[in-house]
């Protein structure tokens, strides 16, 4: 199978600016490789980094781009061929808005910021005048993406429970009301303009509820998984019961990096390759003019609140992967050499991007220093601290908080610390000017924070115990 007949017409590579959002800089360095790897557009998750105006200009975070950044994105990508969909959440996932004292009374449940309350008017003119002033700065956009998966609690405020009490009210009605009320937003103000939705909150709806909604004459649902063992058959079902339900178009949405922990910090290529090798077959069990395309979603944050997950250089191998089995249908040995080659590297072995084998792609000095970073800083400390007979024996907690040592303990312990502290003190020096390079001050401060200092932090606390330990003891003619 070559690029030519790749099921998926269209192959997205989604950016989810929610954390670590890179400079406009690195950016014009990957987008390039983007297309090389078979990637014909992109699905723009801006969250707080839009440079929203006005009334909404609290929304933005420090670092937001500038509108003409956010033109230069885009010329970017017509540069490299990649269509640009913008995605703006407007009904779950809400938080980087409801988190805002201001807006906090449009919140579904008081206490969480993450769901919108749909039955207020300000709601809608809110979501409405962010969705104008995105698609402002995305003129002739063919797709908008509206979000709308994970809205967790709905139906749970004040205002719902009224309406769900009366009859025939139910949950599912008021989701597909309100998707209506969005969708019908972005039909009257941008008509030439098609709202995707996520499907995760369509997929229990019976078929005569979905088909008895105007949703599906207004959007096209994203159909997401990003499981290793994704069900092929049930996935068949679903997409099915979609076209019955009157939508004329579907899309899939795969993971290339960001779903198989909030905290991941290296990427299971395997664990991604086998969800694209699901998604293929699926693609495979559907009739041909079923799918217009697939999401490759990169995820940075689990949510607006959570901790970083695999920053997008780290995830970059997977992704060629991923793009590269979507075009050939499979992972054989010349399309793992293709992959290996675009990558300039010589191999996809997570253990080898440590060396210089982690290739010379835009972002690879960062694979390769956070791939040594992730595999044994946290466990090199541990050997010390917790393995280490000299440690363990001669200087416990117990000792540490009296400051008690042998002498002679000092010199068994000391070099190999202090040895220890400067190797790594180096090697982050390096990573942290590898990610200024990428990303803005406060990302790199953030990741930093999270995966380095902690285990520093130790080494440089026994350092400081063993020269209290040393200076308590009486005059014992022994040098420290």
């Amino acid at each position: 199978m070559m690029s030519g007949s790749s099921p998926f017409k269209m192959r997205l590579v989604h950016l989810d600016l929610k954390g670590a959002p890179p400079r406009v800089c690195y950016l014009s360095e990957i987008f390039p490789l983007f297309r090389a790897l078979g990637a014909n557009g992109l699905l723009i998750e801006y969250e707080d980094m839009f440079p929203y105006e006005g009334h909404l200009r609290l929304l933005r975070a420090k670092h937001a781009y500038s509108p003409s950044e956010i033109k230069e994105i885009l010329h970017l990508a017509t540069l490299n061929e990649l269509e640009v969909i913008p995605l703006v959440q407007t009904f779950g996932h809400m938080e980087f808005v409801l988190k805002h004292e201001a807006l906090a009374h449009l919140r579904e449940v008081a206490l969480f910021p993450n769901t919108l309350n749909p039955h207020k008017a300000e709601s809608l003119a809110l979501v409405g005048a962010m969705i104008d002033q995105v698609m402002a700065l995305h003129p002739g956009a063919r797709w908008l993406h509206i979000g709308c998966d994970e809205v967790y609690y709905l139906g749970e405020g004040e205002d719902s429970r009224q309406w769900l009490q009366q009859e025939p009210n139910t949950r599912a009605e008021l989701c597909l009301s309100y998707m209506e009320a969005v969708a019908s937003h972005v039909q009257a103000q941008h008509p030439t303009t098609t709202p995707l939705v996520w499907d995760d909150m369509l997929r229990d709806i019976p078929e005569d509820q979905l088909s008895a909604s105007r949703v599906p004459q207004l959007v096209e649902p994203v159909l997401w998984d990003y499981g290793a063992d994704l069900d092929v058959h049930s996935k068949a079902l679903l997409m099915e019961k979609y076209r019955k339900s009157g939508f004329s178009w579907l899309w899939a949405a795969s993971a290339f990096k960001g779903a198989t922990g909030a905290s991941q910090a290296l990427t299971p290529i395997e664990h991604h390759l086998r969800n694209h090798v699901q998604w293929l077959q699926v693609a495979g069990s559907v009739p041909a003019d079923t799918l217009q395309g697939i999401v490759l979603t990169g995820w940075q944050r689990y949510d607006h609140f959570s901790v970083l997950c695999e920053l997008l250089p780290v995830g970059i191998p997977s992704l060629a992967v991923c793009l590269q089995v979507l075009l050939h249908g499979d992972f054989a040995e010349n399309v793992k050499a293709r992959v290996e080659n675009f990558l300039g590297t010589s191999s996809l072995e997570a253990t080898d991007f440590r060396s210089e084998r982690a290739g010379s792609f835009p972002g690879s000095d960062i694979l390769n220093l956070i791939t040594q970073v992730s595999l044994h800083l946290c466990s090199s400390v541990d050997a010390l601290l917790e393995r280490d007979r000299y440690v363990t024996g001669w200087f416990s907690p117990y000792h540490r908080r009296r400051k008690f040592i042998h002498p002679v303990m000092i010199q068994h312990i000391q070099p190999q610390a202090l040895s220890l502290l400067a190797r790594w003190s180096v090697l982050v020096g390096e990573l942290e000017a590898a990610l200024q390079r990428v990303f803005y001050p406060d990302a790199v401060e953030e990741w930093l924070e999270e995966n380095v200092r902690p285990s520093l932090r130790r080494l440089q606390a026994l350092l400081q115990d063993l020269g209290e330990a040393a200076g308590a003891r009486p005059d014992s003619g022994q040098d420290p």
